[in-house]
């Protein structure tokens, strides 16, 4: 990977950190909404509210989602950090390069194509 290739990535990488704690802020803002709505409703229980399974199913898909997110984010933040090492690009099962069209399409990959393939 050459110098420009690697300003790229470390934009790029920085660029979807910022998106990914975006979607975390908002996500944790419809959690609370659904939390502060939930409280406010005296005496709620999924059970015999008829709104009840519908908020507990939203809360579950919310607090997936965010899981999900703040995986990824912490994913982007160790590509960072391997890219400042100049450990960044290479298959951690075999070690070659990973190709550069992979890289800007997920920044933190962490395999080859042929690697993941091998982990369906």
């Amino acid at each position: 990977m050459n110098r420009s290739e690697q300003q790229e990535i470390a934009d790029l990488l920085d660029e979807r950190r910022a998106e990914v704690s975006t979607r975390i802020t908002a996500l944790d803002a419809n959690l609370e909404t659904i939390r502060s709505a939930r409280g406010d409703a005296a005496g709620a229980d999924d059970e015999h509210d008829p709104e009840g399974a519908t908020a507990s199913g939203e809360w579950s898909t919310l607090a997936g989602l965010r899981r999900d997110a703040t995986v990824e984010l912490a994913a982007l933040a160790d590509a960072r950090e391997h890219l400042e090492r100049g450990e960044y690009g290479l298959c951690v099962e075999c070690g070659v390069p990973i190709p550069i069209e992979r890289l800007y399409a997920l920044p933190a990959a962490t395999l080859c194509i042929s690697c993941a393939a091998r982990r369906r």
